[in-house]
């Protein structure tokens, strides 16, 4: 297998993280964190492209980084259409799109932007990987309810699949002949029915379905919601906010940060620990429900994230769904190192990349 170098770029709401790869082995790692009065001059994400690309080439100048020795450029994807997994060559139709935010504005959109401009000027190719719109359900999981809303696949992709990928290779079998529950565990939690390789079934991981999370309140009883929305005492922003971003451990314990929700349950605050456990009571109950999609039959059941990390919350999730199948734990988003293995994949051959049109 060749060995190739990789530029992996990851945008984010506050921070913009990017690595050189040789192979899967990285030679740099950098988180740019900017200033939030520095983005508030922009009205809108894109207008944040040039400093953000600035940003980037700035330090990989001070690393002293010979933009000649890469072969290849891999972003995060951005809001697209939906699109099935994989890695998707950068074209102008997905530019067009994201330039437009037709299907929404979030920092990841700059990814294949930037990654395109620096591709040109060296002449090589630019790439994303299995982007949040992955949309690979069954279509009896896109029923809601009623015929007014329709369930939508917005998840964690870049790193379940990673690390359903890993757990396929640490279990000796294909990805596409297993069938997997992926639970990322981070300011959003997503839990995802990887059957054979698609991922047929996930909560709605950016507003509003499944567990509730460090920021975000998860599935509330909707005729409360609906009461409260029309008691004339919230405006619609103020809403979405108790939704996402002030939501879960933030509005039940002051943070979301688990290392200092910790911090609390070992200086004896007992709200805390309770609400730290209503957290994984409620993961490991959408887990419990991911596995009737697969009709039980799981091969493992994957932990990732950040969360998954702390050993306190991946045992109160163990004990409960540990009957179902073996667990398997992989701390740490992992999304620059999935980036560069996406590429990989194509430029090897081993992968025929996608189209996005």
């Amino acid at each position: 297998m060749n060995k190739f170098k990789i530029l992996t770029i990851n945008p984010g709401s506050t921070s913009t993280k990017f690595a050189i790869y040789d192979g899967q082995e990285a030679e740099l790692e950098i988180n740019l964190k900017h200033d939030t009065t520095q983005l508030k001059k922009f009205n809108r994400t894109i207008e944040e492209f040039e400093f953000r690309k600035e940003a980037i080439l700035t330090a990989l100048h001070q690393k002293e980084v010979e933009f000649e020795s890469i072969d290849a450029i891999s972003a995060r994807g951005g809001l697209l259409k939906p699109i099935t997994g994989g890695t998707y060559i950068v074209n102008q139709q997905m530019l067009a799109d994201l330039k437009t935010g037709i299907y929404g504005e979030h920092a990841s959109n700059l990814g294949a932007l930037i990654a395109q401009e620096i591709a040109e000027e060296f002449d090589i190719p630019a790439y994303i990987v299995d982007p949040v719109v992955v949309d690979e359900f069954e279509e009896v999981a896109r029923v809601s309810g009623h015929p007014k809303f329709e369930r939508k696949s917005i998840f964690h992709a870049l790193n379940q699949k990673a690390m359903a990928r890993k757990a396929s290779t640490d279990l000796g079998v294909d990805y596409q002949d297993l069938n997997l529950i992926v639970a990322h565990l981070g300011g959003g939690i997503s839990i995802g029915a990887h059957k054979q390789g698609r991922v047929v079934d996930a909560n709605n991981a950016l507003d509003g379905e499944g567990p509730f999370t460090p920021a975000r309140s998860g599935t509330l009883p909707a005729g409360d919601l609906m009461r409260l929305s029309f008691s004339g005492d919230y405006s619609l922003s103020e809403v979405y906010k108790m939704i996402v971003g002030q939501g879960g451990l933030t509005a039940y314990c002051g943070t979301a940060d688990a290392k200092e929700i910790e911090e609390k349950i070992k200086g004896g605050d007992q709200e805390a620990g309770f609400y730290y456990r209503a957290m994984a009571y409620q993961v490991a109950k959408w887990i419990g429900a991911v596995g009737t999609v697969l009709k039980g039959e799981i091969d493992a059941i994957v932990i990732t994230g950040g969360i998954a990390y702390s050993k306190i919350f991946t045992e109160m999730i163990i004990e409960r769904i540990g009957f179902m199948a073996p667990v398997k734990i992989y701390p740490g988003e992992n999304e620059l190192k999935a980036l560069a293995q996406g590429a990989l994949r194509v430029l090897n051959g081993r992968e025929e990349p996608k189209i996005y049109n």
